[in-house]
């Protein structure tokens, strides 16, 4: 009797010793990786490359890959010159593991906690962590890569070039052509000021230009002979704004005007207004730009001008899954926040007195796991979390209640705070990878969820068919014609069509 009573207590005990161990193992193998995760991170900082012109990050990144047994399967993917594909290993099972490393224009600034402008000249800045992203996420596939070379583990470990995520985001274009399709689960990570994981659906949202077109003229002599495409675009928008009482809660609109004309006396024949629409979901995107599209015909048709409306790029909102959410969570518990010294917390102070806000300094907490709300901004990994599981991580980069997207993101991300979390968010997301590569019960409890969340649905991708690349690519860079003659090529086609 004593024998069946202790057996299950025994095997329990050894199966609990046995994951342990791995689990340090794998720690472990991150360690061994800091060095160059702290190095890949102050590069891409340096380099502070915008959306489609980050070519020496993606070959840095690429010759780290290269240098460290990954082979690099494909460069310029899905037509973004700037993303590429790299894999480790062969077969079943497959993971996939996404980089950023695209930097913001005007944010650039020292590492220091006060506005200063680079030495170098570099304008660009870090501001959303990107230089992180790239490093954090390499630092997990490394170490996955030796754990797998070390322990003969078979499978495919597969790096992803998630380029230009702040425009165009590359993770779309490779949606389109079935990049992520044959994956069993995708990782990711993001830097904030908080320590949880991404268990929220982020906004699915639509980015477009609209063009007016009308007739120029003197706009003293003969404002009569002219159709201001001006008046057309501010029509356009003062009727925009008059829809924003009548969307829901959930929505966000938000524009510039990129063309209004060249001088106040010249009637001006041309302006174009781009424009982004979040909702919570893909199909409350499409109807709020079908409205959109109704306002600015709406606006031609009272000036007497034409209307091209160009829904440009778009991206799905962010599906969570249950179990990797709940693995996830259970790893960043075991690794827990980043551990500031004093030195750094003084940084964190400072950034956050220059930003006149309280003094609180570096977060050091996990919160618990949150429960799917929704968020009002986008990422371009919605589209790839609606063909595969996917699940990320947010670790503190910055000081609370200092914001993304601004300079002083920008110098925390270059000082170790920003290391520091890379650090911890490569032994986060390498755990849950091991777990995926190595365990089969989890893959398919991770495949069941997402398959009850996405029953009936058939993923669409939101950029049209006539898009061949992404619309701001440099012309340098293009295969399609320049960006002007691409443009002249759409206004034909939408003339036909009406």
């Amino acid at each position: 009797m004593k024998k069946f009573i202790l057996a299950p207590f025994l095997m329990g005990l050894f199966g609990l010793a046995s994951a342990q161990d791995s689990e340090e193992k794998v720690l472990n193998a991150v360690s061994i990786q800091t060095e160059t995760i702290e190095e890949v991170s102050q590069t891409l900082w340096d380099l502070s490359e915008i959306s489609l012109h980050e070519k020496q990050s993606s070959e840095y990144l690429m010759e780290v890959l290269s240098d460290n047994g990954f082979k690099i399967v494909e460069s310029g993917v899905a037509g973004v010159p700037t993303a590429f594909i790299a894999e480790y290993g062969s077969g079943e099972p497959k993971l996939g593991i996404m980089l950023e490393y695209d930097a913001l224009p005007g944010l650039g600034n020292k590492a220091v906690p006060e506005k200063e402008s680079r030495e170098d000249g570099v304008t660009a800045g870090h501001g959303c962590g990107h230089n992180l992203i790239g490093a954090g996420a390499m630092g997990a596939a490394l170490a996955l890569k030796e754990m797998m070379v070390e322990n003969g583990t078979p499978g495919t470990l597969r790096v992803y070039g998630g380029a230009s995520e702040e425009t165009e985001g590359a993770k779309v274009y490779m949606a389109r052509e079935g990049k992520f399709d044959d994956l069993d689960a995708m990782l990711h990570w993001h830097p904030t000021e908080y320590n949880a994981v991404i268990n929220v659906r982020s906004s699915a949202q639509q980015q477009i230009y609209i063009d007016f077109k009308g007739k120029t003229a003197h706009a003293g002599d003969s404002p009569w002979l002219g159709r201001s495409a001006l008046d057309a675009a501010e029509l356009f928008l003062s009727g925009v704004n008059y829809m924003r009482e009548h969307v829901k809660p959930t929505a966000r609109i938000h524009y510039v005007i990129r063309n209004g004309g060249q001088s106040p006396n010249i009637v001006p024949d041309e302006a174009t207004v781009q424009l982004t629409f979040r909702e919570e979901n893909r199909a409350d995107v499409e109807a709020g730009v079908a409205w959109l599209e109704e306002i600015a015909e709406g606006a031609a048709l009272m000036t007497q001008t034409k209307s091209y409306f160009m829904p440009y790029f778009g991206m799905y909102d962010l599906l969570p899954n249950t179990p990797l959410a709940d693995r996830m969570q259970k790893y960043l518990e075991l690794v827990g926040a980043p551990e500031f010294t004093d030195e750094e917390q003084k940084f964190a102070t400072d950034l956050q007195e220059s930003a006149e806000v309280e003094p609180t300094g570096m977060t050091d907490c996990v919160l618990p796991l949150l429960n799917e709300p929704t968020a009002g901004g986008s990422t371009d990994v919605g589209d790839i979390s609606w063909i595969v599981p996917t699940m990320g991580l947010s670790i503190s980069s910055i000081p609370q209640n200092i914001g993304l997207h601004t300079w002083m993101a920008t110098a925390s991300h270059g000082t170790s705070i920003g290391k520091k979390a890379a650090v911890t968010t490569s032994k986060v997301l390498a755990l849950v990878g091991w777990d995926i590569l190595t365990d089969p019960e989890f893959r398919k409890q991770t495949k069941e969820d997402f398959m009850k969340r996405t029953e009936g649905f058939e993923y669409k991708s939101p950029l049209p068919d006539f898009i061949k690349e992404p619309v701001t690519l440099p012309d340098v860079d293009r295969k399609h014609g320049s960006s002007s003659e691409f443009k002249e090529i759409i206004f034909k086609e939408m003339d036909e069509k009406k």
